[in-house]
């Protein structure tokens, strides 16, 4: 049994309202969730490579840009990622964390007792879905705000080596037993610890009572857990069992989060499982939820603002103090998002909360030695516990003068970024080198590897917390940062709304953005240069035609997939360095996908095969082959290989060397010339060749060519066969919705900024 995934619906192809549920990506390495070819299996993804596509010349507005005709651009360097495991040991810690405060909250429910506030809501949505009743008005009701708290300022204090445990490792014996379970079913054996870890102690018993349960592990497609469970249980093997329909409806959750929403809504789900040949949707999600491997939830759709409701019945002529039903939308969701999205919306509102009415001397200093556009920035902060700021690159120089300002005043101030390539640049508008120390990254900051410490109570030593790349905040990364910040500590995200969001469930930055809950500050510093003036009007919709006098964008049509190929290999290691000046290695390759006949596998064995050919002695890479490493899922880490020898594989990521255990060599690490959109996010390279091959026509929207062509520093070499997609994607295809809850949330809690 093959466990090869097929080739998933991504976030922006699946929109929370479609039926259609997202496939599983390949691995947990490639969260390309932009195109329909990020994995091997289907015609848009690898096709034939004679398949691909015609593209007669630049054919678009890509070909406005430029008429001019050769190429360069290239690259950067990796973060490192030696604390991987350490990262994964502390989110798991501060996610237990977040459980038992949720859990504390909540007291034994006796039958016919009367609730309030939030328990009752939950509890009379639950029955609502169960009994098909209408639900209770209260369920509705919003909670009128928090009245905002003062609370001193945070004082400095000790800051210990924050513990972190060695993620688990299952038993031997585990393994061996779970080994022999999947043999028995036909399943390969290479799952066995696989399984053993999602499933833990027991896992063989837990799979040969429920065979289905083999869809927890990444990559297993429910006809290969159909065909392992027929061939365990036999006749007693059919459709309709009940452990079957709440397998499905887990599995549906988990696509749909790979896809980045949060929860779907009932009826998307329920159509899912139909087309899952579940015979009875509805009691598979009534089972998924009474075994509690999933939650309900009910969202009011009244629009913030609306007038009351029970007002406009009166204006209708129903009778005083009759309310009439509320339009509401039913989602399910999986318990750890819906968590997450829960702490995260209550940690916001704490930091709101908890601001100190009147501001100490330090902070008053910070906000007078703010110059430019940093001071709005700066006053919104000492008026806020949250502020968001958006902006371009170049609006990078306001969050920095802000820190400089904080820690200049003696305040606490620290700033995270998505990458370590992310942070290098942010220190270099720092100034002094001793200031690169107060800049690091978000995965360092939360494993505890980087940033100012904890204090005794385990939150982070700070005044000030300022996050650049805010768009990549996932639902669960947002919800461990926010829970690890004390009372009284300002938050700054900053980021560009244009780009890709995050790789994980959740779109934290435009949630926020959308619900206006907190001061906005739109930065008015643009991009500077051709390229600069390119990216700001892809942002707003439109494909400009830009001079570009130093051949700093350059297209070249192609007219198949072959010869794509063909001219971005002869773009990275010849035109690029001898027009331009920038080495191959210097040089970054984007395309769309991982699979196709243009796609990350097919470039980069080509890229290998001209700047770094070897046998491939371990694993298929070889010392100096550019790499992309991922120690977690959404996580990618640049970088290039050592050596290797029996431990595995010795990389050097931003300066750091990391070792890659030989059994996750496979699963961890990609060759890293070409990369994706999402892979690319966060980082900048002195020159980019975007590969946009007929087959990608489909894959291309605004947020992934505004991600894609703004990875440029000083080049962009654009590789054209998509003729007039690529105009029609910039003006018509935004970034496809994601279905979360972290705005009602915020509602429920938090009065509107004015």
């Amino acid at each position: 049994m093959s466990t090869e995934p097929e080739t998933p619906e991504t976030t922006e192809e699946t929109g929370p309202g479609t039926p259609d549920i997202p496939e599983a990506p390949e691995r947990p390495d490639t969260p390309e969730r932009d195109t329909a070819d990020d994995a091997e299996g289907t015609g848009e993804d690898d096709g034939s490579g004679d398949a691909v596509g015609t593209g007669e010349g630049a054919g678009d507005g890509g070909g406005e840009q430029d008429g001019t005709g050769v190429s360069a651009e290239g690259s950067g360097d990796g973060p490192a990622a030696s604390e991987a495991e350490a990262e994964l040991a502390a989110q798991r810690i501060e996610r237990e964390r977040i459980e038992r405060r949720k859990a504390e909250k909540k007291a034994p429910i006796e039958s016919g007792a009367k609730l309030s506030g939030k328990a009752a809501d939950l509890l009379a949505a639950v029955r609502a879905v169960e009994s098909g009743e209408k639900p209770v008005a209260t369920v509705f009701a919003e909670p009128v705000a928090a009245p905002r708290r003062p609370a001193a300022e945070p004082v400095n204090r000790p800051q210990p080596t924050p513990a972190v445990t060695a993620p688990g490792v299952p038993a031997p014996q585990t393994v061996e037993a779970v080994r022999r379970v999947l043999a028995a079913g036909g399943a390969p054996d290479a799952l066995a610890p696989q399984v053993a870890t999602a499933l833990g102690e027991g896992a063989d018993t837990v799979l040969r009572e429920d065979p289905w349960q083999l869809l927890r592990v990444g990559g297993v497609r429910p006809e290969q857990a159909d065909g392992f469970a027929r061939a365990l249980l036999g006749a007693a093997c059919g459709p309709d069992d009940e452990r079957r329909g709440r397998a499905m409806s887990g599995w549906l959750l988990e696509q749909a989060a790979l896809a980045g929403h949060t929860a779907l809504e009932l009826p998307v789900l329920t159509e899912a499982l139909a087309r899952r040949a579940v015979p009875d949707p509805d009691a598979a999600v009534q089972s998924t939820l009474a075994e509690g491997e999933a939650l309900v939830f009910q969202d009011a759709l009244d629009e913030p603002g609306a007038p009351d409701r029970t007002a406009r019945d009166a204006e209708a002529g129903g009778e005083e103090g009759e309310e009439a039903e509320r339009p509401v939308r039913v989602l399910v969701g999986l318990e750890r998002y819906a968590l997450a999205e829960e702490s995260l919306a209550d940690g916001l509102a704490r930091l709101l909360d908890s601001l100190p009415k009147e501001a100490a001397p330090p902070w008053q200093a910070a906000v007078a030695g703010a110059t430019g556009g940093a001071a709005e920035l700066a006053r919104a902060v000492l008026g806020s516990g949250l502020v968001l700021h958006t902006g371009g690159e170049a609006a990078r120089a306001e969050p920095a003068a802000l820190l400089g300002a904080a820690r200049a005043a003696g305040l606490r101030a620290w700033a995270a970024c998505h990458t370590p390539d992310g942070s290098r640049r942010f220190a270099e508008l720092l100034g002094g080198a001793g200031e690169s120390a107060s800049v690091g990254t978000v995965a360092g900051l939360l494993s505890g590897a980087e940033g100012p410490g904890r204090d005794a109570d385990g939150a982070l030593d700070l005044d000030l917390l300022i996050v650049l790349d805010a768009p990549q905040l996932d639902v669960e990364c947002a919800a461990m940062l926010v829970e690890s910040l004390p009372d009284g500590v300002r938050l700054v995200l900053s980021g560009d709304p244009a780009v890709l969001w995050s790789a994980g469930p959740g779109r934290v930055f435009a949630d926020l953005l959308a619900a206006r809950v907190c001061p906005q500050i739109a930065s008015r510093t643009p991009d500077a240069g051709p390229l600069g003036e390119l990216v700001s009007g892809i942002g707003v919709g439109e494909l400009n035609q830009v001079g570009a006098p130093g051949k700093e964008i350059v297209i070249v049509p192609v007219r198949d997939a072959g010869e794509a190929v063909h001219r971005t290999v002869q773009l990275v290691a010849d035109s690029v360095p001898r027009a331009i000046g920038v080495p191959a290695g210097q040089t970054v390759v984007i395309t769309p996908g991982h699979g196709g006949a243009a796609g990350t596998r097919v470039l980069n064995t080509a890229l290998k095969e001209r700047l770094n050919p070897g046998p491939g002695r371990f694993g298929g890479f070889d010392p100096g082959d550019r790499i992309a490493y991922s120690p977690a899922a959404g996580r990618t880490v640049p970088g290039t290989v050592v050596q290797a020898d029996a431990d595995g594989l010795h990389l050097s990521c931003a300066g750091a060397r990391v070792v890659v255990p030989r059994e996750r060599v496979e699963q961890c690490v990609r060759h890293g010339w070409a990369l994706t959109a999402h892979q690319a996010v966060g980082g900048r390279w002195p020159a980019a060749v975007v590969v946009l091959p007929g087959d990608a026509a489909q894959a291309l929207s605004r947020p992934w060519v505004y991600t894609a062509f703004g990875r440029a520093e000083r080049h962009l070499s654009v590789v054209h066969g998509v003729e007039q997609a690529l105009s029609r994607a910039v003006a018509q295809i935004p970034a496809k919705p994601r279905t979360t809850r972290l705005q009602t949330l915020l509602r429920t809690q938090v009065p509107a900024a004015g």
